[in-house]
């Protein structure tokens, strides 16, 4: 299985740091992409209502929701610190390959249903600025896509200061609110006292708790850990579990400064004034020039809002591409992935604003939040189960007091999830004209996905977990080839990439060459930190395809053949020729998957680049 986020895997250098502040330094960041999920627009929605219904009453939920995030942020930044694998990644290892599809169009659904709300976030802050009308801000939002293929190229670490800029412009938005509002103090710290004023505070606030934490973070932050290349011995592994969890505690905080700043706007403005139905942030936007008595109060909120939907819409695609190699371990072309993710949140938008108009998108921000509820669990549980296993996490599994601790909050989150899902159910099918079709086709799928949800809480209880495996075995190599007939070919290379083409390639070139010949088995290590440091890099992808080289060679051998290896680092379509030419090779062979017209513009292909390179005859192997 390939590296998460490979493009940028490995490529902040946090060892050789003069200071210790500077190697703080170097592993903040992460924390504050995942930071901007929990002040995104469909968390201002449900603080809006919050606050101008019940004042500053539920103060207290955004801190225990807080918390509850920080602590299954730093569970999922231990998955991919200790085991260098992703949440979608260790899923696809874990589960069969039936739940495994299930599981991914869960979480496809649940990040186009999370860049919906931020999509919609940002085209009402647009409208509401520049008074652009809805739908031309929803299609504007496109252009996000490639301003995040411009980040992601010039390195991770200018994304992170793109987002922290982000950040600071909502931070920094709502601390003027904060004084053109003056809040009342007192009641501001009564507020962090547990209350329940009615049932529909209840409700309320289980819409914060389920606007919180959102699966889509669990999955982006056990990835973008591992953009940190640090020492992988158990003191380096210890400091940066570390060092992330004060990143963590950090981001985390600031999201709920801004979350409490929104409440706390929505309760000294509107429930002082006696509006308690204000939960439209459109709303909330032209009362608040009249109540404060400032132009720019609006403005901010505006801006805020932009920023807030922007950073949200850069690291929902980013998870959206984290989830879609990890579960199905399928690499496309960056800006095709991302073009497809925003258009999947895109076309609904567009299509229900034309038909329904613009009052609509309060209804669609609540839509985006319920279906978010439903995929939570699913990435939750396996979470969890995943930092208990011993043998996954090599020792650095959680204690027992972390693991009670986590099943408690998991418990909390799906279950009053699964109320706010029930209750949405529930008012469909009392107020649906046609509730059987309802009862035919929602209530079967919301009691198929209870199912599902039960069979990931309880398999690793009944079954051992499956020990992960290598996908790509040089042992299943079938090397059968004619021994008699004329061979014309004496130096042969054979690019391998330890998948299936590999066989195939071979095969074609023991034909070419036969028994005397000698073979040269070539492979490239593509990681970010093999095309940074050469071959100087000594990370688990290159010992591992060192490893994986050897026994080709080792089989090969045993069956008579004279091979030799070539380990070359960086790009494929670079690094193949200069081996070529500095040998003295007959003929390059190489397989290929197939990929023909539109499948080489989505995935890619190296042997078109590579071709007009070499000196000397290319075979191309169809797999």
């Amino acid at each position: 299985m390939g590296k998460s986020l490979e493009e940028v895997h490995g490529s902040v250098v946090t060892q050789d740091k003069k200071s210790v502040f500077r190697k703080i330094l170097a592993f903040f960041g992460p924390a504050y992409l995942i930071s901007v999920g929990y002040m995104d627009p469909g968390n201002w929605a449900t603080d809006i209502a919050g606050g101008s219904q019940f004042g500053y009453a539920l103060l207290w939920v955004l801190l225990m929701s807080n918390i509850m995030a920080l602590l299954l942020q730093s569970l999922s930044a231990r998955l991919g610190i200790v085991t260098q694998r992703d949440l979608a990644q260790a899923s696809r290892e874990t589960y069969s390959p039936f739940i495994n599809y299930i599981l991914y169009f869960l979480a496809e659904i649940a990040i186009a249903a999370c860049d919906l709300a931020e999509v919609l976030g940002m085209a009402i802050g647009i409208n509401l600025l520049f008074n652009i009308p809805l739908i031309e801000g929803v299609l504007i939002t496109v252009l996000d896509t490639f301003l995040l293929l411009f980040l992601i190229n010039k390195g991770i670490r200018k994304m992170e200061a793109f987002i922290i800029v982000l950040v600071a412009i909502i931070g920094f938005s709502f601390i003027f609110e904060m004084i053109f509002a003056q809040p009342e103090m007192d009641k501001v710290l009564l507020g962090l006292i547990p209350s329940m004023p009615n049932e529909a505070a209840l409700y309320i606030a289980i819409g914060i708790i389920g606007a919180t934490v959102m699966p889509h973070n669990l999955y982006l932050h056990s990835s973008l850990v591992q953009t940190r290349n640090f020492d992988r011995s158990n003191a380096g592994i210890k400091q940066a579990l570390k060092y992330n969890f004060i990143d963590s505690a950090i981001a985390l905080n600031l999201a709920f400064f801004v979350n409490a700043a929104i409440l706390i706007l929505a309760a000294a403005t509107f429930y002082k004034n006696g509006m308690f139905e204000v939960a439209e942030i459109q709303d909330a936007h032209r009362f608040l020039a009249p109540l404060l008595g400032s132009k720019w109060a609006p403005i901010l909120f505006a801006v805020a809002l932009i920023a807030a939907g922007q950073s949200s819409t850069v690291t929902g695609t980013l998870a959206g591409q984290i989830i879609m190699e990890g579960y199905l371990n399928l690499r496309i072309q960056p800006w095709v992935r991302r073009i497809i993710t925003r258009l999947i949140a895109i076309v609904p938008a567009v299509i229900v604003i034309s038909i329904f108009g613009e009052s609509v998108t309060g209804k669609l921000l609540i839509l985006s939040q319920v279906i978010l509820s439903l995929q939570l669990g699913f990435a939750i549980i396996p979470l969890i189960h995943f930092v208990s296993d011993k043998s996954k996490m090599k020792g650095f599994h959680i204690g027992k007091v972390t693991q009670v601790t986590s099943w408690i909050v998991a418990t909390i989150i799906v279950s009053l999830n699964a109320k706010l899902v029930f209750d949405e159910i529930n008012g469909w099918l009392e107020t649906s004209n046609n509730p059987i079709i309802l009862w035919f086709t929602v209530v079967p799928l919301a009691f198929g996905f209870l199912i599902l949800l039960l069979y990931i809480v309880f398999k690793p209880f009944i079954v051992k977990t499956k020990t992960s495996i290598l996908n790509h075995s040089p042992h299943k190599l079938k090397l059968q080839f004619s021994k008699t007939g004329i061979y014309s070919k004496k130096e042969i290379a054979v690019s391998v990439d330890f998948s299936s083409a590999d066989a195939i390639a071979l095969n074609n070139a023991f034909q070419l060459g036969g028994i005397d010949a000698k073979y040269t088995l070539i492979h490239v290590v593509e990681s970010v930190g093999a095309q940074v440091y050469g071959e100087k890099i000594d990370d688990h992808e290159t010992l591992i395809d060192e490893k994986l080289l050897n026994e080709y060679k080792n089989i090969l051998s045993e069956k008579g053949f004279k091979v030799q290896t070539k380990l070359g680092f960086g790009k494929p379509s670079k690094v193949i020729p200069n081996i070529i030419n500095e040998g003295n090779f007959d003929i390059l062979v190489m397989g290929t998957h197939g990929h023909t017209g539109f499948k080489d513009l989505i995935f890619g292909t190296t042997v078109d680049k590579l071709r007009h390179k070499i000196s000397i005859p290319l075979l191309i192997v169809k797999n």
